[in-house]
């Protein structure tokens, strides 16, 4: 239930990148928007709020994970130090087949619920099967998601008759769009070597009709296009844009493998490109060209990938990560500075996902704010907001507000037993050798 309405008070206050925090400052949320906000001299009087006390404390925009595979923290280091493709051929598409049920999707959500929530990620775009199950967790826990059902062309867990892979993203469409304001439902084909032309352009089609986001994954690896079906192009990016699938609705996951006429059509098309750099970094994929993407004005966001390939959900530390690995790649201190990397987790990555009014604090945007402590070593002294990116971490967050409810408070989760689920997952990891 969303309150009438929260007033924080005496924190700093950071509305999004590219500003400066102000400290002493207090913010009013009302019905899940963001209602007014300024310095305490002009605190207003809310005898009907809940009161929360931000002495020491930054508020700023809750984190945006634009590209994330919740369920699969059951897998979370069950096959590390692999390259990609025997990573997900040997090893992770054998374990999906073997062990994705309803129950595996619901409850591994729900454990990356509570470690997204824990660091300060209030939406996340998800992928994957049995995908209902990943709305009904998220949802639960207060949380703010797009999640897109998966697709292939071959069995896949809920979807055994592949020749219904169109048809089953449409059933579930169907049964969530609209539903709940914080859920909103999409398209997930899964990459160029795991869907034909043709299925990739019915993907498209019904995303199309539904008015919702089309993502793939597209050019993470150096061999993907050896490996893509009936290639229509000379390149993953060439192949899509034949198929007609590029446009200002179409999220492009990784983008590590591209070359100046791809980055050229990528910025033509008004697509959006996701970067999941720790995600690229542990499967040797390549570090992506995010830095100059985003000079170029692509809109550029950030994602962690499912914890089997990175192997946490923090996106402080993909942050981090982001903006150094930038700097490596061009061997210029000043590529990717700490604001832009910032942007790509807040507002870059609600533009892309279609999300208005997110991002950034504004009077009418949604309430979706964390805080977080700032007496901590590492963050201290604090200069600027530079220190959230190449300092900060998930552990420093520890209240966090979606839509204007309370989901965590004095780093606790309010929404859900996190006992109950640690539970569940470990028993659903005993197959797998979990010991």
């Amino acid at each position: 239930m969303i309150p009438a309405s929260i007033l924080l008070s005496n924190v700093t206050l950071y509305t999004g990148p590219h500003t400066t925090p102000a400290p002493k400052q207090w913010l009013l949320c009302r019905d899940g928007l963001i209602h007014s906000f300024g310095p305490m001299t002009t605190v207003p009087e809310c005898p009907e709020a809940v009161s929360l006390d931000g002495t020491g404390k930054l508020l700023m925009p809750g984190l945006i994970n634009a590209h994330n595979h919740c369920a699969m923290t059951l897998f979370r280091g069950l096959a590390d130090d692999l390259e990609l493709n025997e990573w997900l051929n040997r090893h992770i598409f054998p374990a999906e087949a073997a062990h994705v049920s309803e129950e595996m999707v619901y409850w591994c959500t729900k454990l990356a619920a509570a470690e997204m929530i824990l660091s300060g990620t209030t939406t996340v775009a998800d992928g994957y099967f049995h995908e209902g199950q990943v709305a009904r967790a998220l949802l639960e826990s207060g949380m703010r998601a797009v999640t897109a059902h998966g697709i292939v062309d071959f069995p896949a867990p809920g979807v055994a008759d592949p020749g219904r892979n169109i048809a089953a993203v449409a059933e579930f469409i169907e049964e969530w769009k609209g539903r709940d304001e914080r859920i909103t439902p999409a398209v997930f084909a899964h990459s160029p070597y795991t869907c034909s032309p043709a299925t990739l352009q019915a993907a498209k089609t019904l995303a199309q009709e539904q008015k919702l986001p089309f993502f793939i994954h597209i050019a993470e690896s150096r061999q993907e296009q050896k490996i893509i079906m009936d290639p229509q192009g000379t390149s993953p990016i060439r192949h899509l844009s034949a198929l007609n699938l590029l446009d200002s609705d179409t999220v492009l996951i990784h983008c590590v493998w591209l070359d100046d006429e791809d980055i050229d059509i990528i910025h033509k098309s008004g697509a959006g490109a996701i970067i999941c750099p720790q995600s690229h970094l542990k499967l040797a994929s390549g570090i992506s060209q995010a830095s100059s993407m985003d000079a170029l004005g692509i809109p550029v966001g950030l994602g962690t990938d499912g914890a089997a390939s990175n192997n946490g959900l923090d996106l402080f530390v993909e942050l981090d990560m982001l903006a150094k690995t930038q700097k490596l790649r061009q061997l210029d201190a000043t590529a990717m500075p700490a604001a832009r990397a910032l942007a790509t987790a807040t507002e870059n990555n609600a533009a892309i996902l279609g999300l208005t009014n997110l991002g950034k604090i504004a009077p009418g945007y949604k309430a979706d704010l964390i805080l977080l402590n700032l007496n901590q070593p590492h963050l201290q002294p604090f200069y600027s907001c530079d220190s959230l990116v190449y300092s900060g971490s998930g552990s420093d967050v520890s209240t966090v507000i979606i839509n204007g409810s309370i989901v965590l408070r004095g780093g606790q989760l309010l929404t859900f037993d996190l006992a109950e689920t640690l539970e569940k997952v470990r028993s659903l990891a005993v197959p797998l050798g979990h010991l």
